[in-house]
């Protein structure tokens, strides 16, 4: 009798060591072990749905597709609130590390998101470059605003973050270029997983490019296409 129950013993023991590690290897990983830097994302945390956008902020359809959702931020944080959605921006330096023509603003814009980020102000940083870019070159130029970029220099984004009140460290920051080995390594990590920029990831559906003359209906689109997903 004691010896059936050892062996019952030891059968539920293996038994529930089988069952962990199946639950261990078949468990979906939460966001939070996904997400390359939580100060990027906006949403809840643990939300069901995970969209990533990967963006460079010299890229025009980059910019018509954020821009979009700038100007309807309230329909945006509704939308991700009501369906319960985690959104991440991976911004980096994309295009000039492995663009065709290597534009340096992408550099620099990439920098000056960055000291902002590590100031706690990426959104407030991040929003208010879109609306600039895109009113200063986008909305009226189109895409061959393009080449009208190439002369911009670090102080263009430097700009942007004295208007949300950053002053001297953001400043020396730019100078500095200290968040570069970051913005490299994402730039680099990207370029492994994209198709395109800019591109789009949201759930299981996957997309790139934007028409600059779509607006926040085509965004929506995007997004249902990935709940559906």
């Amino acid at each position: 009798m004691k010896k059936a129950l050892r062996i019952i013993g030891i059968v539920a023991i293996v038994a529930i060591i089988i069952a962990a590690i199946i639950i261990s290897v078949t468990a979906k990983p939460s966001n939070s072990d996904k997400v390359w830097d939580e100060q990027m994302t906006i949403g809840n945390p643990d939300a069901k749905n995970y969209f990533i956008i990967y963006s460079d902020l010299v890229c025009p359809y980059c910019v018509a597709f954020e821009n979009a959702i700038v100007e309807h931020e309230e329909e945006f944080k509704d939308y991700i609130e009501k369906n319960d959605v985690l959104v991440e921006i991976r911004l980096s330096d994309f295009l000039f590390e492995y663009g065709q023509s290597n534009p340096l603003h992408s550099r620099y814009s990439a920098v000056a998101t960055y000291c902002a980020k590590n100031e706690g102000k990426f959104w407030d940083y991040y929003n208010l470059a879109i609306t600039t870019v895109w009113n200063d070159f986008f909305k009226e130029g189109g895409k061959s605003s393009i080449a009208n970029m190439a002369k911009l220099d670090a102080s263009y984004w430097t700009k942007i973050g004295k208007q949300i009140g950053l002053g001297e460290e953001f400043e020396k920051c730019v100078e500095d270029q200290t968040p570069l080995p970051e913005i490299k390594q994402n730039a680099e990590k990207s370029a492994k997983l994209i198709e395109g920029m800019p591109y789009f990831k949201f759930n299981n559906y996957t997309s790139s490019g934007f028409d600059l003359g779509w607006g926040w209906d085509y965004v929506k689109a995007y997004f249902d296409a990935g709940l559906e997903s």
